[in-house]
């Protein structure tokens, strides 16, 4: 079966992407997503591999651009200045494509080169940021983690309705940022104290 004129991966991806973001993963199917498209199930054989593959190249596509976002944040910014950008950019992907969002929190499997390269794509977005303060790879590397940690948390509780009281999300965001930069600047000033 040839593959239907117009149709590639890029669009059968964008499709499943909206179907994520306005009635959640869960109904990102072959189905939904051919029916969306309006063409036959079978015609998506062209372009994934089974539903498990469109799951895949979904997260691919998401991690793709989260790693654009937060890279257009940081462009022009350091230190503080980039890790609070990218922050900002983090939570508002997560605000704007919910379900696509969702798609990228899996950790890639490791016989997944794309979704890896992917992955670590991202990473060394942050890993570059974070590299300013002069922590060492291993206390860098926590480091991301521990941004990631906040960010995903920050972003699932707000999806989630968590934050109850009548305060500013934003500015919320904004204290918990500067809370974790303060303690990267200890670490940074401890590290230029001891040497290690």
């Amino acid at each position: 079966m040839s593959p239907r004129a117009g149709l590639d991966l890029q669009t059968v991806l964008q499709a499943a992407a909206e179907i994520a973001d306005t009635r959640g993963l869960d109904h990102v199917t072959l189905a939904t997503v051919a029916q969306k498209l309006g063409i036959r199930p079978p015609s998506l054989y062209n372009h994934v591999d089974g539903l498990p593959g469109l799951r895949n190249k979904l997260a691919v596509f998401g991690t793709k651009q989260l790693t654009d976002k937060l890279t257009r944040a940081a462009i022009g910014r350091s230190k503080d200045d980039a890790v609070l950008a990218m922050g900002e950019a983090y939570v508002a992907f997560a605000r704007a494509h919910p379900g696509l969002y969702e798609a990228t929190l899996r950790a890639p499997d490791p016989r997944d080169s794309e979704l890896q390269r992917a992955a670590e794509e991202l990473m060394n977005v942050v890993l570059r940021v974070l590299n300013a303060y002069g922590l060492g790879e291993e206390a860098a590397l926590n480091a991301v983690r521990g941004l990631r940690s906040l960010l995903h948390g920050f972003a699932s509780l707000e999806q989630k309705g968590g934050f109850g009281l009548p305060l500013d999300h934003d500015v919320s965001l904004r204290f918990v940022i500067d809370t974790y930069l303060a303690g990267i600047h200890a670490l940074e000033a401890e590290k230029k104290q001891t040497g290690r």
